[in-house]
């Protein structure tokens, strides 16, 4: 046994003795390690991907109207230097924005050249994806406002982005945990990095954990399949991000209880360009404790005037 896994067996062996239910006793150290290296290489990998979050070069919130778009800088957004002068006009309304196509400009919807499309948003069932050369964009809708999401799939800030920094592996912060569900699932309030906007979850209550004897609650957001926190702790804004970490569970059974693995709070989208809507920490899920698990926040390192 190597001296990972004996530290591992210990601490197993204390938390027993002393009757808390926090870790999985059942879990391999190695095989738990190799689990947390591959989810480090996948994380990264899908930063990287063309439409992971280092490849944002712009984010445009749309007025009702009419606006151009294009890189000549008469434009009412201006793109990048690599697209065509004028690439068309969007029509913004209640119902959804509309590109209609300049008629020298060459833009995509999969393969078929478009001259004119309504660019469903994310929040639907079918959203839009436009290229022009190696630009692509999005319409997100987040708190009843339009905004364009601009892509550069070549951005180079994609090929320098340095490596992810984490604190040590370690398997006690990989909790199991206990949903307390409040009697009906509430919509809650949630501040995010753009002022003025608003994120509005579903909450089906609080998840309870215990660290060091003393019991700790966060409040989990519906996601899916999923519960979804956004958590401070005494390392935010110094070793990790000001606004905050996200982490996942899986929604417990019917005994309530979930995984809760610290080893994989990664840091939002946010931390690394100026083109995303991350919510940030509420006062409610700010912990009194440092986590010393998941990702760390170099700002010296991952940040830089573009946002990458």
């Amino acid at each position: 046994m190597n001296i990972r896994a004996e530290k591992w067996v210990v601490a197993l062996i204390v938390c027993m003795l002393t009757a808390c239910d926090t870790t999985d006793v059942g879990i391999d150290a190695e095989a738990y390690r190799a689990e947390v290296l591959q989810w480090r290489a996948d994380r990264l990998e899908r930063l990287k991907a063309p439409y992971g979050y280092l490849s944002l070069v712009g984010l445009f919130w749309l007025n009702e109207g009419s606006s151009s778009i294009g890189s000549a800088p008469d434009n009412d957004l201006v793109f990048p230097a690599m697209s065509a002068p004028y690439i068309g006009e969007l029509q913004t309304s209640p119902a959804g924005v509309v590109l209609i196509v300049d008629p020298d400009a060459d833009v995509r919807h999969g393969e078929d050249q478009v001259t004119s499309i309504l660019i469903s948003d994310d929040t639907t069932d079918s959203p839009v994806t436009l290229t022009h050369g190696t630009l692509a964009w999005t319409v997100i809708k987040r708190d009843e406002r339009f905004a364009l999401r601009l892509r550069d799939f070549e951005h180079p800030g994609i090929d320098t982005f340095p490596p992810l920094e984490y604190f040590p592996i370690d398997p006690t912060l990989r909790l199991t945990a206990t949903l307390r569900r409040y009697d009906e699932p509430r919509v809650v309030e949630v501040d995010t990095v753009i002022e003025g906007l608003g994120y509005r979850p579903e909450s089906p209550g609080l998840v309870a954990f215990e660290i060091n004897g003393t019991v700790h609650e966060l409040e989990a957001y519906a996601s899916g399949d999923s519960l979804f926190y956004v958590f401070g702790d005494a390392t935010t804004g110094h070793e990790t991000y000001p606004a905050g970490r996200f982490v996942y569970s899986a929604v417990p059974g019917k005994d309530g209880k979930t995984v809760l693995d610290f080893n994989k709070a990664y840091n939002p989208p946010c931390a690394f360009n100026d083109f995303a809507t991350c919510p940030v920490a509420s006062p409610r899920n700010r912990l009194a404790i440092r986590i010393e698990a998941g990702e760390k926040f170099d700002p010296a390192v991952h940040s830089t005037p573009d946002g990458h």
